[in-house]
């Protein structure tokens, strides 16, 4: 049942999304995309006084990719931006509570490698290697 639950949870967030949207006024997007599998996202947050204030995403791809996206993404609104830095493969792994396995762990850290170097760029700093690993 564990698993079954967690991957259902997985499954209804792609299937009824709430953050998959444009979003106009945004402080910065940013847009990602895995070659290997053809998986795509557009990110957009609305930034102040360092924390986000609304985020939404666009895009097209496995149930992995766009399902942990949308559990991210509901997890982001009033977070800082030095916590968002700081977010890593493990992180993204609490929230979906599946291990999607070495080869669809690209699909399940799309969303947070975009959100990371949307942050970093808004900030002008460098993309650390960390994020370029996701």
């Amino acid at each position: 049942m564990g698993l079954d639950m967690y991957a259902e949870a997985l499954i209804q967030a792609f299937e009824h999304p709430q953050h998959k949207h444009e979003m106009d006024n945004a402080t910065k997007s940013m847009h990602e995309e895995n070659i290997s599998c053809g998986d795509k996202i557009t990110i957009h947050l609305r930034i102040g006084d360092g924390v986000v204030k609304e985020a939404s995403f666009e895009g097209s791809g496995c149930v992995i990719s766009m399902g942990s996206a949308e559990m991210l993404f509901g997890e982001l609104k009033g977070k800082e931006l030095s916590d968002i830095e700081s977010m890593s493969r493990e992180d993204i792994l609490k929230i979906i509570k599946i291990d999607p396995g070495p080869v669809r762990m690209h699909c399940a850290t799309l969303s947070l490698r975009a959100i990371k170097k949307a942050v970093l760029d808004y900030e002008k700093k460098p993309i650390d290697r960390a994020t370029k690993e996701l």
